[in-house]
């Protein structure tokens, strides 16, 4: 996909591996300033170094996107740095333990809300007060299928992924006059490190496969072509949506 970035500034959180690395790379190859950040010094500064290496403009803000105080930062450091801030991708997310829902701790349960869905929260919360001073932007966030579906391994995760997608719509509607175009993608088995690692069990590997339509895991390029496109002026009409980038996975 060919969209041009110049002169836009772009967001992305959990940018140091995956899904949040690739759209990150796409958003400096394309043209944008990008703010990157995540957790982990070592590996967000690899990302922004990369996109400074290929030509792009990139800084590195560490945060914990599930603390108030330090996403308010980000927002604050990254548009005092390039001047706007016209798209973000609320992708980071963390979890504690899943499994059966009588035996999930309460510990389990706060990280896993905090880690996907208030951080989302927050993420928005000052991207929007951002966005709302110039009049106009866009924001992506990072459900998944298990946002659209049952997902019996983890359903803490599933309540959060549905949070996520419920958050979406509703401040779509509230902010679409407003300039502020909000979507979400809901990507299915992509190849990220930690799927990486279900693939070590062939067995585990050909059940995943055997509910994917396409035939294979997605990759994090898939989907970040899916978060700039959104993003973009192209999807001028999209507001509200939760876009599966899953190989039709949700489709059977």
């Amino acid at each position: 996909m060919e969209t041009n970035y110049d002169g836009k500034v772009a967001l992305v959180t959990g940018a140091s591996q995956g899904i949040g690395r690739a759209a990150a790379l796409a958003f400096g190859k394309a043209g944008a300033g990008v703010i990157v950040s995540n957790r982990t010094v070592e590996t967000g500064e690899e990302t922004a170094h990369e996109i400074d290496k290929a030509g792009g403009k990139a800084i590195f803000v560490r945060a914990d996107v599930s603390v108030a105080e330090q996403v308010e930062n980000l927002i604050r450091v990254g548009v005092n740095h390039f001047g706007r801030l016209d798209c973000a991708f609320n992708n980071a997310g963390s979890g504690g333990n899943g499994g059966w829902l009588a035996d999930i701790a309460e510990m389990d349960w706060d990280q896993t809300v905090d880690g996907y869905l208030k951080s989302v929260f927050l993420c928005m919360k000052f991207e929007l007060h951002a966005m709302l001073e110039q009049g106009k932007g866009a924001i992506v966030n990072n459900s998944s299928v298990d946002g659209e579906r049952a997902f019996p391994w983890d359903p803490v995760y599933s309540a959060a992924k549905h949070g996520v997608l419920g958050l979406t719509k509703s401040a779509a509607v509230q902010y679409a006059q407003k300039g502020i175009r909000i979507n979400a993608v809901c990507p299915g088995w992509i190849l990220t490190p930690q799927t990486e690692q279900l693939r070590q069990d062939s067995s585990t590997e050909a059940h995943i496969l055997s509910h994917q339509p396409i035939a294979r895991f997605g990759l994090p390029e898939e989907v970040a072509e899916a978060v700039l496109w959104l993003c973009s002026e192209r999807a001028s009409l999209v507001v509200g949506i939760a876009m599966p980038v899953d190989g039709g996975y949700l489709a059977v």
